[in-house]
């Protein structure tokens, strides 16, 4: 008896290990309770975070992220700034000295009341004291005991912060006089994946966390508003246009200070923002969600911020029907911050801007809510998946309800990007970690434009229907999990049934450009015989359109054999030829028109210009290129 339950023990555990998604994902649930002091801009708060390991590793370190210390002189992100040649103009005053132009780091001249700051103290373990050092923007813990695979253990732990003046994301009294933009603010604890910890410190890139539920309350001066991550949960004691219609809010006269409760599921980041002077406007959004917005009282600014509500109304539609369903009943738009940054359930965008600018800037980030908070990437090493998705549907939504200059053509500011960054010499592969692009410019083109120019040219590859229906499905598989490279590139190949790892590869893993050329167009007994050249290293199928002289045309396709598959014919009702036999080791390629040179008008490869192609002027027969 004994040896046949063990024999049904061993099958039970064979059959998990061969049935199971191999995949995993730790969490996290914070509560925390902060008091912040307008006056100061101190905050003190405490931090109770329940960890659980669902890795198979035993874990004898954790490492939390201390954001704020960042913004101190002599930090990592101080000397970065002094280092690299193009640093972002928001964190670096600008000077003559003489006939030179100097850059001076903002963060070097930051005075002790004016720095950023995350002090840990009594943190421990299940109630056990536990050695934590801060090292930088990464607190270091020695644990007190082993978390084993499937174990969970509590942390507790005190901290004080100072907000830092506003100079990148986070901060105090920004250029446009928002008190508060609370971001990357609290003791956040690193992602541990199947890569390891992700304890990377705070440059100036993006951000990677772990999933979990947030319970916070704030503390702070009564007469200030305050919105972002969570649903508000003492809406009908705050008042400020959170509480029940027709409940009337009494703030007792003696009361110095409000606590905000919010609650946030299945987030992985937590951000606010807070100022006296906040208009703070409801909206309805599909499917029950409600739209917050908060804006200064400026006159110059209220009428734009009233345009943009009905058009984020219509974004999230759009995202909704293209991508998948917004997952949570509230979204934020938040005047804040430095330029445009994506957080949970909310974004905190810059307000001084005309209506089109407005809905542009909410039309990217709160796309992130889809590439990033609910896909969640790592950002700082694959910030092309993140930023390049985002801008594709952003782009695709702008087009289609803001419409203007690139209404027909909405990724041609990609294109013409990537075009200019290759032609710089410096461009790095999109697998170079966010902090080590040697030019912050190199790093956006990488990462918008060629990561936005990833999906232009899948469309390309498997046609547009299929990359339709991978978004949709690479969404639902893939929702409040981190997502990696391969997983874009097999839920592609799911849809399309192409193998595709050779597009992946060449176009992220290296710098290899795309140029092919129409070489020679010649008569061969009464039918034409077309070569063409492969110049660039990367491989592509190709679309040639050839137009006859009585206007007809005729579509060849010709797919690489390592695709194993071909895509839906684009042109719908011209005649499509399948020509066979091409790939990459051939640098040069031969197929034949049935009909002689005389009656052709126009041989074309890739007419509608899906591929980034760096020399599209030798696409086309006859040449256009100037001699």
């Amino acid at each position: 008896m004994k040896n046949q339950f063990l024999s049904l023990l061993f099958l039970f555990f064979i059959g998990n290990a061969f049935g199971q998604k191999t995949y995993w994902q730790q969490h996290v649930d914070y509560k925390m309770d902060v008091n912040l002091d307008v006056k100061t801009y101190q905050y003190k708060g405490n931090q109770e975070l329940v960890y659980t390991n669902n890795s198979p590793d035993t874990l004898k370190k954790v490492f939390f992220h201390l954001y704020n210390n960042a913004f101190q002189p002599g930090s990592e992100m101080d000397a970065r700034l002094q280092s690299i040649n193009d640093p972002d103009k928001r964190m670096v005053k600008t000077f003559k000295s003489g006939a030179t132009e100097k850059k001076e780091s903002r963060i070097s001249t930051l005075k002790p009341d004016q720095i950023g700051y995350l002090k840990i103290s009594n943190f421990k373990q299940d109630g056990n004291a536990t050695k934590a050092t801060s090292v930088g923007t990464i607190l270091e813990v020695e644990l007190a005991k082993p978390i084993l695979p499937g174990g969970r253990t509590t942390f507790t732990l005190d901290f004080d912060g100072q907000v830092p003046e506003q100079i990148r994301r986070s901060g105090r009294n920004s250029s446009e006089g928002v008190a508060l933009s609370m971001t990357q603010w609290y003791p956040k604890m690193a992602e541990y994946d199947f890569e390891g910890w992700h304890a990377d410190p705070y440059i100036g890139r993006e951000f990677h966390g772990v999933w979990g539920d947030f319970d916070v309350k704030i503390t702070i001066d009564k007469n200030y508003v305050l919105g972002g991550t969570g649903y508000l949960q003492n809406k009908n004691e705050i008042g400020f246009g959170y509480e029940d219609k027709g409940t009337q809010v009494v703030i007792p006269k003696k009361a110095k200070t409000l606590t905000w409760h919010f609650k946030a599921p299945m987030v992985h980041d937590f951000a606010w923002a807070a100022d006296k002077d906040f208009i703070h406007d409801v909206y309805p959004g599909p499917n029950g969600v409600e739209l917050h917005f908060l804006y200064k009282n400026d006159p110059k600014i209220i009428e734009n911020w009233k345009k943009l509500q009905p058009k984020t109304a219509e974004l999230m539609d759009f995202y909704n029907k293209n991508v998948g369903q917004y997952p949570y009943k509230q979204y934020s738009v938040l005047q804040g911050g430095d330029g445009g940054m994506e957080y949970a359930m909310c974004t905190l965008i810059t307000g001084d801007r005309t209506a089109n600018s407005l809905i542009g800037v909410t039309a990217h980030e709160m796309a992130h809510s889809w590439f990033q908070h609910i896909l969640a990437t790592n950002e700082s090493k694959h910030g092309w998946m993140d930023e390049g998705f985002t801008s594709y549907i952003s782009d695709l939504a702008m087009s289609k309800l803001v419409p203007g200059k690139h209404a027909e053509k909405p990724f041609d500011g990609a294109y013409s990007n990537y075009f200019y960054m290759v032609e710089t010499g410096r461009e790095q592969p999109q697998t170079t970690h966010g902090d080590r692009f040697e030019e912050n410019m190199i790093y956006s083109i990488s990462s918008y434009s060629k990561g936005e120019l990833f999906l232009t040219q899948l469309a390309y590859i498997i046609g547009q229907e299929n990359l339709d229906k991978t978004l949709k499905k690479f969404y639902a598989d893939f929702k409040f999990t981190h997502p990696t490279p391969n997983d874009i590139k097999r839920t592609a190949e799911k849809v399309s049934g192409m193998n595709l790892d050779w597009y992946l590869i060449d176009w992220t893993q290296t710098t290899n450009t795309i140029d092919f050329a129409i070489k020679e167009a010649k008569e061969v007994s009464g039918k034409t015989e077309v070569s063409v050249q492969r110049i660039g290293k990367m491989p592509m199928p190709l679309d040639i359109l050839v137009t006859y002289s009585d206007g007809t045309k005729e579509y060849f396709y010709a797919p690489l054999q390592m695709m194993h598959g071909e895509k839906p014919n684009p042109f719908g009702n011209i005649k499509r030829t399948v020509l066979t036999g091409f790939d990459w080791a051939y640098p040069n390629y031969k197929f034949t028109i049935n009909k002689g040179l005389s009656q052709i008008s126009k041989i074309e490869i890739d007419p509608e210009h899906q591929m980034a192609d760096v020399k599209q002027e030798n696409n086309v027969y006859p040449s256009t290129a100037k001699k």
